[in-house]
């Protein structure tokens, strides 16, 4: 999780992409058109392993766009395959501030 938060900070679309799983990885991210995103913050709430190759990590990110703050709380779920961890897909949570 912290390594594509990293990933998404410095706009590495390959890292991104190659830590997705193939069943639900999109084309591109285009992570270089408006509007972007900077990341200010990363803080992971919970990691549940269900078993020994399904997971769950709950994290806020904090990002700006243009000027204005903003957070994504989500719980991703990760799949391990061949000794790799992949991002399969999230649930975004309603912001409860």
């Amino acid at each position: 999780m912290r390594s594509r938060y990293t990933a998404y900070t410095l706009s590495n679309e390959p890292y991104l992409l190659n830590t997705w799983h193939a069943s639900t990885r999109p084309a591109s991210l285009k992570l270089d058109e408006p509007p972007v995103l900077k990341w200010i913050g990363l803080k992971v709430l919970r990691h549940e392993q269900h078993d020994d190759t399904h997971a769950v990590v709950e994290f806020v990110a904090r990002h700006k766009i243009n000027g204005r703050a903003f957070k994504l709380h989500e719980s991703s779920h990760f799949v391990n395959e061949v000794g790799y961890w992949f991002y399969v897909d999230g649930d975004i949570k309603p912001d409860a501030a």
